[in-house]
């Protein structure tokens, strides 16, 4: 426990950190018949010159940013120096404010003490704190950091923290560029314990590389959500200028670096079952199974998160109508090639899993998986797909080979294929079991149960308009809107709906696209209508939804759909416009 001293009255200022720290603390006084204890600060008599209170460390290491505007408030005792709680380095303006005032002089272990002599410890000793029970420590550059108290606190999760544990955060954050922020270093800062001995400071000649510098050039037409790893999408208004969406400009969603991969050396492992026989094939290896070409639409579950976060914050990127696109891809039927390594439909559940060969620092790859049932049904159409449009596979999209798993959400189309295998659960992958699955709009971060929900596979319907966009000045007489429709599981779309009123009145969009065979309808439908402008009106509110052959339907707003990751986002699309005098 460590002690502190305030004056009173209390400052103004100090609300702002009363959630932060003062709630938790318990309270002394130095009249021992003073007032009773309470857990609030605003409570106490304003007839004490000064109130002593403790706290435990871990408030402590988590509350400094609320000091560093409180200077009245002086660390006057702590507990004898440890590896994770070091007062001089947490606050340096508590100590030169302290001392400005009269107050005592700190102990050893403050400020000065810690300047002239940090801990210094090697990276064998980092390496020993790599769990909760010896604590978790980090290292960035030189600087050596205790994170026990932050690992659970952490947005990407504990694990993604954990992978650190022991060792540099740098081969991590140059995955994740997020990092790269004052505020993120201001609040790693919190958690430093030292720094490094002279001898095992990396040199710089040593710097970790970046991982992304072999990715490929992209189309200057995307619009970018986020570098590295890239993920971007195609502009609106160039997004359903043609049924099948060109290459360059095809939404790009990346969870790693793209590896660099040789068609010479490719290989794709194929687990076999007991009494079966493992593959290992070459892209030539692919050729030889009969070759089946299909036109597939695919979404990200993220598509439209933005219109989520207008109404609540969500995690995730920002997409906006653009995460979703359609290409002919061509390839070998996955049911082929599992029954060439001798796997058949079994009456207990089973997997089909997929492992990507773009990975982290630490070889974790990314992973997912469908259900052998879809997996070995020749209608389902999955494919091992080695071309895209007529071409190989741009290697943001998976060269040289990756899965099509036509109806399904693009999370499960894994990328850059390197392994395949059956198993009697569900892929073990984070973005299997700990992403892209739907939770009710009352649910937290706090008390999220990721094993209660399924894993997102068939996408709801889906519309969006892409012309006119939204605050466009249109002309008076007659307006053009077009748009897109798409439904998951090979639903087809039926109808279009587009309102140029809120909702108040409809008209049917005429439909364009590929005949598609019941059930099967893979790919999208293109949507246009040419509507007359009301006479006197300066504004329009166009909105539009799509009907399924299973009539579902989209719903009117996000509130009832809303969910802490933004996914599965498909209420009616809105877009205001201005009418032209």
């Amino acid at each position: 426990m460590v002690i502190l001293e305030a004056p009173y009255p209390l400052p103004h200022s100090l609300p702002s950190c009363q959630h932060s720290l003062f709630e938790v603390l318990y309270v002394f006084s130095k009249d021992p018949f003073g007032p009773p204890h309470t857990h609030s600060p605003f409570l106490w008599p304003h007839y004490h010159r000064k109130s002593l209170f403790i706290c435990p460390e871990s408030t402590l290491l988590t509350s400094v940013s609320s000091f560093h505007s409180f200077p009245q408030v002086s660390l006057i005792s702590s507990p004898p120096r440890t590896p994770y709680l070091d007062p001089g380095i947490f606050f340096p303006q508590v100590y030169h404010n302290a001392a400005a005032q009269g107050c005592d002089p700190p102990s050893p272990t403050g400020l000065q003490a810690t300047q002239e002599s940090p801990h210094v410890y090697t990276r064998e000793e980092v390496r020993s704190h790599s769990s909760p029970e010896t604590r978790i420590w980090v290292t960035l550059g030189c600087e050596v950091f205790d994170v026990t108290e932050f690992v659970d606190l952490h947005p990407g999760g504990p694990s993604k923290l954990m992978l650190a544990a022991g060792g540099p955060l740098e081969p991590f954050w140059a995955l994740y560029a997020v990092h790269n922020q004052p505020h993120v270093r201001e609040m790693l800062a919190q958690y430093k314990i030292g720094e490094l001995s002279p001898e095992d400071k990396v040199p710089s000649t040593l710097k970790t590389s970046d991982p992304y510098i072999d990715d490929p050039i992209r189309h200057p037409a995307l619009k970018v959500n986020s570098q590295r790893p890239f993920n971007a999408e195609p502009p609106p208004e160039l997004l359903t200028e043609n049924y099948i969406t060109p290459n360059p400009i095809f939404f790009t969603r990346n969870h790693l670096p793209v590896p660099n991969l040789d068609r010479e050396t490719y290989r794709l492992h194929v687990v076999g079952p007991p009494g079966g026989q493992s593959l290992c094939l070459s892209l030539d290896d692919l050729y030889k199974f009969p070759r089946h070409e299909i036109t597939v639409t695919l979404q990200c579950a993220g598509n439209r998160r933005s219109e989520m976060t207008q109404f609540k914050e969500v995690r995730g990127l920002e997409w906006n109508i653009g995460a979703i696109s359609t290409a002919r891809w061509a390839g070998a039927r996955l049911c082929d090639v599992l029954a060439k390594a001798g796997h058949q439909l079994c009456e207990t559940e089973a997997h089909v899993c997929f492992e990507g060969l773009d990975s982290d620092p630490t070889g974790t790859a990314y992973g997912a998986s469908i259900p052998l049932a879809r997996a070995m049904d020749p209608e389902a159409e999955v494919l091992l797909a080695y071309e895209m449009n007529g071409q190989p596979l741009p290697r943001d999209h998976g060269f040289p080979v990756r899965v099509v798993v036509p109806g399904v959400v693009g999370a499960r189309h894994v990328k850059w294929l390197g392994k395949v295998s059956v198993e009697p659960e569900e892929s073990y992958s984070h973005w299997q079991r700990r992403d892209y699955k739907g939770f009710s709009p009352s649910v937290d971060w706090d008390t999220v149960d990721f094993d209660s929900a399924p894993s997102i596979q068939e996408l709801p319907v889906q519309s969006a308009i892409t012309e006119p966009k939204d605050g466009e000045t249109v002309q008076s007489g007659e307006v053009t809107i077009k748009g897109y429709a798409w439904s998951g599981g090979g639903r087809a779309v039926v109808r279009v709906d587009v309102s140029l009123d809120g909702g108040l009145t409809w008209h049917v969009a005429e439909l364009d696209g590929e005949e598609q065979r019941p059930r099967k309808a893979w790919a999208w439908r293109l949507w246009q209508l040419q509507a007359p402008v009301p006479a006197g009106r300066k504004e329009l509110n166009i909105v539009c939804k799509a009907v399924d052959d299973s009539y579902n339907v989209q719903p009117d707003t996000v509130a009832p759909i809303w969910n802490l990751r933004g996914v599965l986002s498909n209420a009616w699309h809105r877009v205001h416009v201005h009418v032209a005098p």
